[in-house]
Formats: C-alpha cells, structure tokens, sequence
C-alpha cells in the first residue's frame, strides 16, 4: 500500500505543480498516470511544440515545460506510479480513500486530486481488422521499454512528433526500423523531418511514403505486415518484422474515473469554483482541464491557479483545526523534506537622505 497526504490522478503540468504547491505546506504528494513518462500531453502528444502563455516565458517548449516542473518539485520527493491507471476509488472509514490501478497497485490518501487533464489517454488505433490478435504478440501502441525492440526488426507507422522522434531513436537500437506514412509530408517537427531523413540517406531508417499498412501476419506472434503504397493501391506487398507500433496519438477519455460516482457534464467533472475546485465526493477535487464550472477556460495557468487553492483546502482537511497562515515564498523562502532550505534573499534597506 503506498500512503501519502495527496493522491494526484494525472502526471501533466496541472499534477506536477501541485506536488510544489502541496510541498510548500509541507504535504507529501504521489501521481499516477497511464502514460510511460510524466508530463501528459505535453511530452506525450507534442513534446516540441511551443506553448506561448505561460508567465514569463515568451515562448516555451512542452516538453522543456514538464522539465522545468519536474526539476520544481523534485525538492518535495513526490512518488510516481507510471505506466498505470487509476481503476478503482474506495472510501475508508476513516475518510480516506484508496483508489486501485488496473495493475493492482493500491494507493491510500485522505485527499485526492484528479488532475487528468482531458481524462485518460487511449491509442487511436488504425483500422486493421486482426490488430487485436497480436496486441502485447508483437503490436504496441505506446514505447514503454525502448530495450525490448534492440536487434529486432521494426515497423512504425504515424507522421507526428512521436512516430519521428521514436524511429530516430530506435535506428540505434533495432536491427532495422522502417517508417510508413501515408502522405510523403510529416507535421513534426522540422529538425526530426530532417534528421529522418539523413538516417534514411545513410540507410539507417527505411522510410516508405505514401503508404498504409494494410494487414499483419503471425501464428499467435507477428511475423510481417503487408502494406499498399499509394501509386500502386492494387498492389500489396509484404515486410518481415518483429514489432509493429502505430503512433497515431491518443483520444482522451474520462475512463474508469466516470464510473466513481463523480458529477459529470460533456465530459468533465463537475466542481464547486466558488470555494476550491471539490467535488460532489468530499475529500475529491478536480483540477485542470478534467473540471468544469461556469466561466471555465482550458488553459495551463488556470490549471496553475486551481491546483494552489486544491491545495490549501487540503491541507484543512489533512490538518482538521490547524491555522494555516499564508507564507510567500519571497519571505519564507522554500523547505524542502530532505532538510535542505533556499533562504528567501533579504530586502535592501536604503535610507533616503
């Protein structure tokens, strides 16, 4: 059983800084999220596209962003449970709840943020009729585990920022990596389309455009897929691979969360924005684009400014009868739990003659 003061479900910018606002009251933080890596969408979906609305960077990289939030709240050690989703919610009777992953892993808290931003995320998969044959045989939808794919044989299909970025990396790592568009222009990142392309020059990638894959083949594991190139539809040809990973995105769903008990509205979790972001469950918050409430904007720093109000709520609820008395960090400075301290710089006095 992993125990902590705040149970955040959801690893993207709107979780992360939580674990700095709660570490500032001195409130222990652990995150589960589906996703391999922290970040959500940002290092996930778009990793190098520039988000231009986050206070004092004039422009700033997604996935530079979850750098710099991780690298804020590591002072506050919170704990990670990746690669996992929040299933279950369990209330205790002593009010806390411990909520269950699809892997079992059980997590208790007293306090539990949903920070899932627009839910959980679930691969868009291509429309291939046996694909679900050779799912875990063969077939991944996310890279998990890069070392599973060394001396092997692989295929990847998708024309993003994951599918380039994912075949530049494997062509150190696999025997082979071929990369199969359907249209010969990539929309990722114009140093990734270029550095794929000097890989495919020294025959370290084979690229195949306009092209789909078609259908896979393999006893029980994958042996090949078969693809059709776009000026030759008649035309079906055959590639031997060992893994076939389609990086088409992700379609964000509530998932399991919209069976907690939670109010629901389009989609999102229904909140009380006149107080500090909870729930119709106390004791559960909702924060980030995952909520709604009259006035909503799906913004990054809105999220920001719900996860400081979540967190002073729940340090009351943490804290029953305890004062908390506001400390700016301009004054206080920050104390993290490994003892260490940043000293606030002290004012300059200068006398006026």
């Amino acid at each position: 059983m992993i125990k902590t003061d705040i149970l955040i479900i959801g690893a993207g910018p709107t979780g992360l800084f939580t674990v700095f606002e709660a570490g500032l009251l001195k409130l222990k933080c652990h995150l589960i999220d589906a996703l391999p890596q922290a970040g959500g969408q940002c290092s996930e979906i778009y990793p190098k596209k520039p988000i231009y609305d986050i206070p004092a960077y004039p422009e700033i990289l997604a996935g530079d962003l979850t750098k710099k939030l991780l690298e804020q709240s590591k002072q506050f050690k919170p704990g990670f449970t990746l690669g996992e989703r929040a299933e279950t919610i369990d209330k205790q009777e002593d009010d806390s709840f411990i909520v269950t992953t699809n892997k079992g892993t059980k997590h208790q808290a007293p306090v539990v943020a949903i920070a899932g931003g627009l839910g959980s995320f679930e691969p868009r998969k291509p429309l291939i009729d046996n694909i679900s044959d050779f799912e875990d045989q063969g077939v991944e939808y996310i890279i998990k585990e890069p070392e599973l794919y060394r001396h092997k044989k692989v295929v990847i299909a998708g024309g993003g920022d994951s599918a380039l970025d994912w075949s530049i990396f494997l062509s150190s790592v696999a025997s082979s990596v071929t990369l199969i568009h359907r249209r010969n222009e990539f929309r990722g990142a114009l140093d990734s389309v270029e550095k794929v392309q000097e890989l495919k020059n020294n025959g370290k990638i084979n690229l195949i455009t306009p092209a789909e894959v078609t259908g896979l083949i393999g006893n029980h594991k994958l042996n090949a897929i078969t693809y059709k190139k776009a000026d030759h539809p008649d035309k079906e040809m055959t590639l031997e691979t060992d893994h076939f990973i389609p990086l088409f995105g992700l379609s964000p769903k509530l998932g399991p969360i919209a069976n907690w008990g939670l109010d629901i509205e389009k989609n999102a979790i229904v909140v009380n924005n006149a107080l500090d972001y909870q729930t119709n469950i106390p004791g559960v918050f909702a924060i980030g684009d995952v909520n709604t409430y009259p006035g909503k904007l799906k913004l990054i720093l809105c999220g920001f400014h719900e996860a400081t109000l979540m967190c002073q709520a729940a340090y009351k609820i943490i804290n029953p009868g305890k004062r908390l008395v506001l400390k700016y960090t301009t004054v206080s400075g920050i104390d993290g739990f490994d003892g260490s301290r940043k000293e606030a710089p002290k004012a300059v006095v200068k006398k006026i003659e």
